[in-house]
């Protein structure tokens, strides 16, 4: 049974809450100005200096899978390492440390060295998507089982605002240089990145001084024997996955549809640059999606509560089948900013009642290690997506053809999520009344 009610209105809770939405704010502010708007078509000018425009999307498509593939291994470790440490919060810390540091080495980077911009890029990524399975997992301190809906989409709601914030400075710096004492654009974008860093890192602060998490134990494991216990635990873990039939059902269907809002987060840009769509309009439309995407995130928050959540995504996963086939006639600017408005309507809400639906079938002694899983089922997916992006682009020249890839991802995440039971996963999960 849960106890909601009687800790809902105290104001450290309500502290606890907003430290962990704001966590989203903070770093927002490297996916939205670094992996979406600035780095990919600052990689693309960079690269597109010793290889063809469609060349620089296929390997910014293979440098993406190849972070994510990297997470997909971190991230169960980092969570099972947290759950027996009951240290989620240090665990999370050097993570925005070392992407931090990444984000910094962006800004330090050889403006000709495409390679060493891959190289930061990946650091800062895979301690950006590892610190998030940490960050994931602390929904249930906060939140309890009627609250997470709200509180998750809160949360993505937040980010928008914060990401969008700092990407609006961005943009006036980028197209406006000289009006802030910069010589010109490129040196705008790094000073662009070394921003992110700062934000990233002042924002997460909160989270450290007001969210809760449980006590270590009294007891002090050597770290071999840590390492090889998380290692055993999640080999369990996976063995036992396919008993609950729903948790398992659920982490398939998201490993599917998440690959397509994956990809048109990750590749969206750089293909708008290959089709000749302006820096201008690129950030331009990436700011709107900033902007709608927060009302957005909370309007899919108030759906969960008629239709369910399972509704709700539902109806995202339509939203993107149509933004996948719009995306193959996309060719002006116009184009462009109405998928980002498509995007913008879709984005925010279907992820944050993922999150929050996962939470519901998760026990709680498990939510580091499974939220690991959760985060390998949909780095798993961001790999799959971006190499499929790839390579039909390399072999049609072009990623018009690759963006109709996504469409048997989608679907068939729509189908499997069709065939989970939420009520009997809460059940099953310890979670239910």
């Amino acid at each position: 049974m849960t106890h909601d009610a009687p800790h809902a209105a105290t104001p450290a809770r309500r502290r606890a809450q907003n430290a962990w939405c704001l966590y989203d704010w903070a770093n927002s502010a490297f996916a939205t100005s670094v992996v979406s708007a600035i780095l990919p078509v600052y990689f693309a000018s960079v690269a597109s200096k010793s290889m063809a425009k469609h060349e620089a999307t296929a390997l910014w498509g293979y440098a993406s899978a190849a972070a994510l593939a990297l997470t997909a291994v971190l991230s169960p470790i980092a969570g099972a390492l947290a759950d027996q440490t009951r240290r989620r919060k240090p665990i999370l810390l050097a993570c925005v440390l070392a992407g931090v540091a990444g984000t910094l080495t962006l800004a330090a980077a050889p403006t000709d060295a495409w390679w060493s911009l891959l190289a930061a890029f990946g650091v800062a990524f895979v301690a950006f998507a590892t610190g998030n399975v940490l960050y994931d997992s602390l929904l249930p301190a906060v939140a309890g089982e009627h609250e997470m809906d709200a509180i998750s989409s809160r949360g993505f709601a937040w980010g928008y605002l914060g990401g969008g914030l700092l990407l609006a400075v961005h943009l006036a710096l980028v197209l406006m240089p000289k009006k802030f004492g910069l010589p010109d654009a490129g040196a705008a974008t790094r000073v662009a990145f070394a921003s992110v860093a700062v934000w990233w890192l002042a924002f997460s602060l909160p989270l450290f001084r007001d969210v809760p998490e449980p006590q270590a134990a009294a007891e002090r494991v050597p770290v071999g024997a840590l390492l090889r216990n998380t290692i055993a635990q999640l080999l369990r873990t996976t063995a036992h996955l396919r008993e609950r039939r729903d948790l398992f059902t659920f982490l398939v269907a998201f490993w599917l549809y998440s690959d397509g809002i994956g990809t048109i987060i990750k590749m969206a840009t750089i293909y708008g640059a290959e089709v000749g769509i302006g820096q201008k309009d690129l950030i331009g439309a990436l700011l709107m999606v900033q902007i709608l995407a927060a009302p957005a995130a909370l309007l899919f928050g108030r759906l969960a509560k008629p239709l369910g959540p399972k509704r709700a995504v539902m109806i995202g996963i339509a939203g993107y089948t149509g933004i996948s086939v719009f995306a193959y006639f996309l060719a002006t600017p116009l184009h462009f900013w109405i998928l980002a408005a498509m995007v913008a309507m879709f984005q925010g809400g279907t992820q944050a009642l993922s999150r929050s639906m996962f939470a519901s079938l998760v026990p709680r002694e498990q939510t580091g290690e499974l939220f690991g899983f959760y985060s390998v089922s949909e780095k798993l997916a961001g790999v799959v997506g971006p190499i499929l992006f790839g390579v039909v682009t390399q072999l049609s020249g072009g990623g018009r053809l690759a963006t109709l890839t996504l469409l048997p991802l989608v679907l068939g995440g729509a189908w499997m999520l069709s065939r989970v039971d939420l009520a009997r996963g809460k059940r099953e999960a310890g979670g239910a009344a």
